[in-house]
């Protein structure tokens, strides 16, 4: 008995001692992702998971641990606001339907998976992500409570649970195997079923609410939306809004959901009553990558003209596929490509994926900026993303809560 109190003891003595280390980050230049601006020779001083200073005359204490960055640019961490960690579809078992691969993984497997994707994601400068449900029976749960709990590393994680959906969600059932789409889905049709799935989900651990608006001929009404969005606040909850088609988008956009996922469908009225509306724009534009080129001209074009309305828009991508020789990281930075592409000012891509997505979040006074009191979430990258945003392709330290992940 003594051996093991002081076993616990030294154990106890270290954690304490770890997490009260200080630490000083030389930086050559620091990015402000908010006012666009760059600030030279800069010291950041982390202590206890914080920055507890930052300036260019800070002295550092003899007992510090100093890092040298003063040969790259800091900024901080990134965010994805539409991802499905605990599930990675094999194209050629789908051929492009993942309803296989929900059928095919168990939960056990999918939580194995969301563990290997968030540790690619944190170490691809990913501090922050959203998971927007296909998490199985509440597999991205157990990954964040996992990342909470310091057992693995991965990004600051919301998870949406089970998506709601109207009846068949986004995949078409038999009438013998009726059952084959849930625990994936919760169909909700009547208001009853819709406060239940809610309120499940919510129980269960999700921190943010996901339904399928419009993929089936029958699709949530304004009504329906604005019911589950004042439901889901009761709980303090956001809802993020599937919208594959016109008229699903348009619904979303008149409810006022926080965040409508992909849209690519959208005009200009109903962008501009997104905007009127507060709803962030979550557009998932790297799927336009491997679309066809039909396809990828209207995402493209949807991009471009949704910066030119002034839609708030967060970066988010939908990257699910297994891909040779790449991991989900580095599937996600790809998704800057399309933002490229659509002519989007690296400033505006910047602030898509720091300070729009933390709002977004509702973590803004914790994440998405290097000020006092807030997160140690930190990345390097060689050259200016200003003036060049593929740079971020390119990362080569993070940080995460003062922690080291990556050097």
């Amino acid at each position: 008995m003594r051996r093991n109190f002081f076993g616990f003891a030294l154990l106890l003595l270290f954690s304490i001692s770890a997490f009260s280390q200080i630490t000083a980050i030389k930086a050559g230049k620091i990015v402000d992702p908010e006012s666009g601006t760059v600030s030279s020779n800069q010291t950041i001083m982390v202590e206890n998971g914080k920055i507890a200073s930052i300036g260019s005359d800070i002295a550092v204490p003899a007992n510090a641990t100093v890092i040298d960055l003063t040969s790259s640019v800091v900024l901080p961490g990134l965010f994805d606001m539409h991802t499905h960690l605990c599930m990675d579809v094999q194209a050629a078992r789908d051929a492009g339907r993942y309803y296989y691969t929900t059928l095919n993984d168990p939960d056990s497997f999918r939580a194995i998976q969301g563990v290997v994707n968030a540790r690619t994601m944190l170490e691809s400068g990913f501090t922050s992500a959203r998971d927007v449900g296909n998490e199985g029976n509440y597999a991205c749960v157990s990954v964040r409570r996992a990342i909470q709990r310091g057992m693995i590393p991965g990004p600051t994680f919301q998870t949406a649970g089970r998506i709601i959906a109207p009846y068949g969600g986004q995949f078409h059932l038999q009438q013998d195997k009726q059952n084959l789409a849930e625990p994936e889905y919760f169909f909700a049709d009547t208001r009853d079923e819709m406060v239940k799935a809610i309120r499940q989900n919510a129980h269960y651990g999700a921190t943010v609410i996901k339904i399928v608006v419009d993929d089936q001929r029958y699709i949530y009404s304004a009504e329906d939306i604005k019911f589950m969005i004042d439901e889901a606040a009761r709980a303090g909850l956001k809802l993020a809004a599937h919208c594959w088609t016109r008229a699903g988008a348009h619904n979303a956009a008149v409810a006022g959901v926080a965040s409508i996922e992909h849209g690519f469908d959208m005009t200009d009225e109903d962008l501009a009553i997104a905007k009127k509306n507060g709803v962030v724009l979550v557009g998932t534009d790297y799927l336009a990558l491997d679309d066809s080129p039909t396809a990828h001209t209207q995402w493209v074009d949807r991009l471009r003209r949704a910066s030119r309305l002034g839609v708030t828009m967060a970066y988010g991508t939908d990257a699910t596929d297994e891909k040779a020789g790449q991991t989900r990281g580095t599937e996600t930075m790809r998704g800057i490509d399309p933002w490229v592409e659509a002519g989007i000012a690296p400033k505006d891509i910047l602030k898509a994926m720091t300070i729009n997505a933390a709002r977004l979040m509702g973590v803004e006074k914790e994440r998405g900026a290097l000020r006092k009191g807030m997160a140690a979430d930190i990345i390097a990258v060689p050259e200016n993303p200003l003036e060049n945003v593929n740079t971020l392709k390119k990362v080569s330290f993070v940080m995460k809560n003062g922690a080291v992940i990556r050097k």
